[in-house]
């Protein structure tokens, strides 16, 4: 599971460098922003880490 969070984390800096360097963030609004693009980066692998691992689920 460390594996995945350390690639949770890569993405969302990954994420947050391309918006800076796009224009998109300002350097003075990370925080906020990195907040926000990490817990949705770790929501989605985790729901998807979950939905994998339960048979019962169905692709919808």
């Amino acid at each position: 599971m460390k594996s995945t969070d350390e690639q949770i984390l890569r993405t969302s800096k990954e994420i947050i460098v391309k918006f800076i360097e796009l224009g998109r963030l300002s350097p003075a609004s990370f925080h906020e922003t990195f907040r926000d693009i990490y817990a949705t980066v770790n929501q989605t692998v985790k729901k998807n880490i979950n939905q994998e691992f339960s048979p019962d689920d169905t692709l919808a």
